[in-house]
């Protein structure tokens, strides 16, 4: 850092200027790739002058999702298919010598919605509480991102751009205080899901260290390739020159024609086997024993993920207003589903990374952003983890009466998630919020 008042940073992409807020340093929206419609990121040149990284990264081309809107502020945002840049904070304190860990947040939102940049995954507490440098990284999404024929549309687009941007991360992040050999990925549900094949992805070899997996829906990623394949019909011939409105129609009718195929149609776009940077599905197992020895994972899901979508189901909905059907419908509908999305892939794939030389700690959260215990439904992780007050509080999702709970127990998941960043270990005892199996 080469100033205090406007930070500027000199790294191999170039001179990069920052801004100062309050106790951490921003540096926003900085460009990591470049690529085409329909094509693979390409590296940024170096930038010829003083890059001002003051503004947030642009979403990606996305619909809403009346299952998110209803819980959470609206969100106002730019959106722009060019949208492969990242985010970095970190202490305003640090020393230039520091290096610091370094954790790199992957968005999710069913690999059709969500931005790095949104407020609600804002890391200035993580940052400020635990001392590290936190990334956020956005790419691209749904038909733009993870649907390709492999032939006239490569697939896998938007895990390319993640490859992209941990490899900037790699090459830059010690000019920002970050120590390159100490990078930990984690996301939440299909960001946990991309980095768990960002684990066996060709090119990304190297480029973290450590996994930290969160509600990742496991249970929905084998046995899609027929489904694949009727959406590809349904959005039918696409190219450089169709409007982005006209491309995100034909997402929503490929997300219909993935309907009928049961669970799966639940989160119709996402990674595609086969298809580079990706083994074929017969060959993954094989893949993630071999690359079990270089990464620690934490992994773990909510008591009660899939209750986030019952209020959201009509007949359910209805039930649940009655304090025994809700029981009923916990213990026959969320429980089971929870198990069947979440829970038993992510204890397979640890006991299958313990088993081939790996290490693995698997988590439970059993509690969510709530002032009474009432299990943990998809997203209760991330009020604990990420987002300031503004971000959540008075939403559905975090009634105001629920916040000073969050920010008693926030700040021990924090240090959990850092204690894994930093050392790979987990050594908290189980609490009201997290329990434990290490193996």
């Amino acid at each position: 850092m080469l100033d205090d008042v406007t930070p500027t940073f000199d790294s191999p992409a170039g001179r990069i200027r920052g801004t100062r807020d309050g106790d951490v340093v921003r540096v926003l929206g900085v460009p990591y790739a470049r690529a085409e419609r329909f094509r693979p990121p390409q590296p940024m040149p170096v930038f010829a002058d003083v890059y001002a990284a003051t503004t947030p990264a642009p979403l990606a081309p996305q619909t809403t999702s009346p299952a998110i809107d209803h819980l959470l502020h609206p969100v106002e945002a730019e959106v722009d298919e060019h949208c492969q840049a990242l985010s970095i904070t970190m202490p305003a304190d640090s020393d230039p010598d520091e290096r610091l860990p370094v954790m790199v947040f992957v968005h999710g939102g069913s690999y059709v919605i969500g931005g790095g940049d949104l407020a609600m995954n804002d890391p200035y507490d993580l940052v400020t509480e635990q001392r590290v440098v936190v990334v956020t990284v956005t790419y691209r999404l749904g038909v733009l991102g993870f649907l390709g024929d492999g032939e006239h549309v490569p697939a896998n687009l938007g895990l390319l751009d993640l490859i992209a941007a941990l490899r900037w991360v790699r090459e830059n992040i010690a000019a920002f205080g970050g120590d390159p050999d100490l990078v930990t990925a984690f996301g939440q549900s299909a960001g946990a899901d991309a980095i768990a094949h960002l684990m066996v992805s060709d090119g990304a070899a190297g480029l973290f260290r450590r996994a930290i997996i969160q509600s990742a829906p496991l249970g929905l990623s084998h046995r899609r390739a027929r489904m694949t394949r009727a959406m590809l019909r349904a959005v039918g011939s696409v190219d450089a020159d169709t409007p982005v409105e006209d491309l995100l129609e034909r997402q929503a009718r490929a997300e219909s024609v993935a309907a009928p195929y049961g669970l799966r149609g639940g989160m119709p776009f996402g990674t595609q086997y086969g298809q580079a940077p990706l083994p074929a599905e017969r060959d993954l197992a094989d893949a993630w024993r071999r690359a079990a020895p270089n990464h620690d994972v934490l992994i773990g899901s909510g008591s009660d993920e899939a209750g986030l979508y019952v209020p959201l189901t009509p007949v359910l909905g209805r039930a649940v207003r009655n304090r025994v059907a809700r029981a009923l419908v916990r213990w026959w509908v969320v429980r089971p589903l929870t198990e069947v999305i979440y829970g038993r892939e992510a204890r397979a794939f640890a006991a299958r990374h313990r088993a081939a030389g790996g290490s693995a700690v698997v988590y439970r959260l059993l509690r969510g952003a709530t002032s009474t215990p009432t299990g943990a439904v998809h997203m209760s992780d991330l009020p604990l983890l990420l987002g300031r007050r503004d971000a959540w509080a008075g939403s559905r999702f975090v009634p105001e009466r629920d916040w000073p709970e969050v920010e008693r127990r926030g700040p021990g998941v924090r240090a959990i998630w850092a204690e894994f960043a930093r050392t790979g270990r987990v050594t908290a005892p189980d609490d009201e919020t997290l329990a434990f199996d290490r193996g």
